[in-house]
């Protein structure tokens, strides 16, 4: 299995992780609001309830409407000009708050899932102003843009920003991102990857051939990373995205190399020293080619690369996992027949 798509089966849904000191007040809060969450299923309570029972009012468009939010990023609008359309919130992203599927830093899967949920009831817990035109994404769920939930979920760490492209997130978001970063608040707090892995995608769902490939967030700016892979997932692997240990002397040997190789040199030409040493750097540590590389080749120079760090081009490098998730099939991470590892 490529080094860049590994999964390992996953047992407890724990995934604890280790590096990072806990901080003991934020951990209580965690483990008090886990049992909330617990209590509230076995009662079936507004986890489980009506749309009703959890209604937020919205502004959208001008229009008072009630909405239910599914998560922190997304709602279902239950009344006025857009009744029974779904809607996914854009600037930023919550993380999937259907199981403890998330893990990084010194953080279990299960902590990470109560801050979804928080993200969620932070969504429900105030009336905001949004705007669409109407435009839908790729599930057919409208676009809405929210700013003041948007920077509020950013600013209390429950969300981050993303840009689905190479651009980065909104200027605005991204230093409230930072402020968030800087005081450890919500999903900062033990640990600050590089990239959030957001989503993941097994080979079986390639089904027009264009390629499979997993979401990476950078934490800095919020651009997005198309993670490409042909790995086919089993329900409840692990997969993770690995940081590579890689000293600035062989970026500077690498980079010399690829200068003077027939075949990686033209990727290369129109850059200066710096923006190539970054596509250098990027590939050495995190096994994928950014974004000063046009989008159309960037898998033919990815390929070259590769078989540069598997020949031991870039030096012995050790690995160490970054941001992780559980992979589970859409069909089996709701209802009485979800996945073991969701329980």
């Amino acid at each position: 299995m490529s080094s860049k798509a590994k999964a390992t089966q996953h047992n407890d849904g724990r995934g604890e992780a280790r590096g990072l000191r806990a901080r003991p007040v934020l951990r209580t809060s965690l483990k008090l609001m886990t049992l909330g969450l617990a209590a509230l299923a076995l009662l079936g309570g507004p986890e489980q309830g009506e749309a009703a029972e959890a209604q937020t009012k919205v502004i959208l468009n001008g229009e008072t409407v009630p909405v239910y939010f599914n998560d922190g990023d997304s709602f279902r609008v239950l009344g006025g000009s857009y009744k029974d359309a779904k809607a996914r919130l854009f600037g930023y992203n919550t993380l999937e708050s259907y199981g403890a599927v998330h893990q990084w830093g010194d953080w279990t899967a299960r902590e990470l899932f109560v801050l979804a949920k928080m993200g969620t009831y932070n969504g429900r817990d105030g009336v905001w102003e949004c705007e669409t035109d109407g435009k839908t994404d790729t599930y057919g769920r409208i676009l809405v843009w929210c700013p003041k939930l948007a920077e509020d979920q950013i600013r209390k760490g429950y969300a981050h920003v993303m840009s689905i492209d190479d651009n980065p997130g909104i200027p605005e978001l991204v230093e409230a991102q930072k402020d968030a970063i800087a005081a450890r608040r919500g999903i900062w707090a033990h640990g600050v990857p590089e990239f959030v892995l957001t989503s993941l995608h097994s080979k079986e769902e390639d089904v027009d051939g264009k390629g499979t490939y997993n979401r990476l967030v950078s934490s800095l700016d919020g651009h997005s990373v198309k993670w490409r892979h042909s790995t086919r997932y089993r329900e409840c692997d692990k997969v993770c995205h690995y940081e590579y240990e890689v000293d600035a002397a062989t970026v500077d040997e690498v980079l010399s190399a690829a200068r003077s190789d027939a075949e990686i040199s033209p990727y290369l030409a129109k850059l200066d020293d710096a923006a190539a040493r970054s596509v250098i750097l990027e590939f050495a540590r995190f096994r994928h080619i950014n974004r000063e590389i046009p989008e159309d080749d960037r898998d033919a120079l990815d390929a070259l690369l590769t078989t540069w760090a598997d020949a031991g081009r870039f030096g012995t490098q050790v690995e160490h996992e970054s941001a992780c998730m559980i992979h589970v099939p859409f069909q089996r991470r709701f209802g009485g027949g979800k996945a073991e590892c969701l329980k």
